[in-house]
Order: structure tokens, then C-alpha cells, then sequence
């Protein structure tokens, strides 16, 4: 049964609404999906995020939460005895959990990886060599674990998503290889056992659709910066 007043306001084809679709399945929570055209955007969808008139918008009982990883510390809170956690009890960890899941959300991670696809060149190697020492780094914090929140998903596993979920197909559009089993063997492996989630493989949209976006954007970029 669908949770009373929840729904979230997305599109398939964001990274950014994929994580809170993974949050709300490791809680085990049902909602009402609500699909936004990012061309023609709802009325409802810019009443609730004025500010950004983006998705992912995550309505609950009428009072809508907005960016994705804010989203995901409220399913946290207001869920947090229903199915597994995305937070350590611990507040070491739990900060420390933060600290590595804006790591690879912000400049260090997501930006590197867009600076990858977006150049060309000596430029664009130079982009794939300098994350790839970064994600280096995140991989010091996977040592030992099958996943970064221990032998289920946490946060940093959720926020740090679009890895697995989009590194493949950017490495096949540029084709250049990014993540190498011998350079990131962790991370390797990290990526193939998040897609082999049943909850990931219930919610990934169709992958010929996502190459045909990505390969979209990146003609767009090209095009802009030629």
C-alpha cells in the first residue's frame, strides 16, 4: 500500500531522482510515482520547488522536500525504524558517511566525471587521469567492505549511484575506459555488485534510452564550447 500522502515528482532519466527511488526501497516504502516532463514542467512541480523547479520533489502530506540528499536524510528520519538504515547509529560514522557522500557528489567526483565527458583531446585525458585519482581516494573508504555502508547499502552507496549506473555508458560513448579492474579493483568490484541489486535492476531506466540522452548532452556540450 502506498504511504499516505507521499509522492515523488521525477524523470527516469536523472541520477539524482534514481537515489531517492534506492532509499525508499531499502526502507520499503510505497509511494506514488510522478512523472515530469523537464521541458513543460507541472504547475504543481514549480509550486513545490520555486526556488530550483527541478526533481526530484518528494511530497509528503502536502509539504514538499527538495534536493535529493536532503530528501534522503528526511526518509532517514521520518522512516528510520522501517526496513534497513541509510545512516550509522554511530555519530562518527554517520558524519563520516556524510563527509564521503558529498565528496562524491560535489567537484571532486561528479564534476571530474562531467569534465570527462564534456572535453575532448589532451583535455579529456587529462579530465580521466585526474578522476581517477580521486575516486582512488574513495576507494580508501571501501576497504574491507563489500559495499560503503558495510554488507547493505548506505548513504555514500546511494549518492555515489550514478558510478555504476553511468560510468559504463560514458565509457563507452567517449570510449575511454575510466574504472579499470587492476587500477580500482574496489571500485570495480563495488560497481558490479550495486547493479546486481534487485532494487537497482527494479528502478534503472531502459539503457538504450539513457545512452540516447547521454550521447544527446554530450552533442549538446560539444556543440556549445566548439
Amino acid at each position: 500500500m502506498v504511504e499516505d500522502g507521499l509522492k515523488l515528482y521525477g524523470t527516469k532519466l536523472s541520477p539524482f531522482v534514481l537515489r531517492v527511488e534506492w532509499a525508499l526501497e531499502v526502507k520499503g516504502i510505497k509511494y506514488e510515482y510522478v512523472t515530469e516532463d523537464l521541458k513543460n514542467k507541472s504547475p504543481q512541480l514549480l509550486e513545490y520547488n520555486p526556488v530550483y523547479k527541478m526533481v526530484p520533489v518528494l511530497v509528503h502530506h502536502e509539504n514538499p522536500v527538495c534536493e535529493s540528499i536532503m530528501i534522503l536524510e528526511y526518509i532517514e528520519d521520518v522512516w528510520k525504524n522501517h526496513g534497513s538504515s541509510i545512516l550509522p547509529s554511530d555519530p562518527y560514522e554517520r558524519a563520516e558517511a556524510r563527509f564521503w557522500a558529498k565528496f562524491s557528489e560535489e567537484k571532486q567526483c561528479l564534476q571530474g566525471c562531467f569534465e570527462v565527458f564534456s572535453k575532448t583531446g589532451e583535455e579529456q585525458l587529462k579530465a580521466v587521469k585526474e578522476l581517477q585519482e580521486r575516486l582512488k581516494t574513495l576507494e580508501e573508504y571501501l576497504e574491507g567492505k563489500k559495499f560503503f555502508g558495510g554488507e547493505t547499502i548506505g548513504l555514500v552507496d546511494i549518492v555515489a549511484g550514478w558510478i555504476p549506473s553511468w560510468i559504463p555508458i560514458i565509457e563507452e560513448i567517449v570510449g575511454i575506459k575510466i574504472v579499470d579492474e587492476e587500477e580500482l579493483p574496489l571500485i570495480y568490484a563495488w560497481m558490479h555488485d550495486i547493479l546486481e541489486l534487485d532494487l537497482v535492476k527494479k528502478t534503472m531506466p531502459p539503457l538504450d534510452e539513457v545512452k540516447t540522452h547521454m550521447r544527446n548532452i554530450r552533442e549538446d556540450v560539444l556543440r556549445k564550447t566548439n
